[in-house]
């Protein structure tokens, strides 16, 4: 339950905060999301990276994350184009 605590805060008070400082900071936060995001990045890779089961294990994650990602995929675009038929859009 605590580590969700420490996932929830924050993300609840970036909302509130971001919305409260939406004009004003909007400028400025764009030119650092690119930077913030690579050095997310790199640190989940350098974890990914001494962690020696994580690495050990990271094909078989890769493969289950591609055919879920695909399957994800493939019926959205599935259920789009049913649901367009149904409401005879296009």
């Amino acid at each position: 339950m605590i580590y969700f605590a420490v996932f929830v805060v924050p993300l609840v008070a970036g909302i509130v905060a971001g919305y409260a400082l939406r004009e004003k900071w909007q400028a400025n936060l764009n030119k650092a999301t690119l930077p913030i995001i690579i050095a997310l990045v790199f640190s989940l890779g350098f974890s990914i990276g001494i962690d020696n089961d994580a690495l050990s294990s990271l094909p078989r994650v890769g493969w289950n994350a591609l055919f879920i990602a695909s399957l994800t995929i493939v019926f959205s675009i599935v259920l789009v184009e049913l649901a367009r038929r149904k409401v005879k859009l296009a």
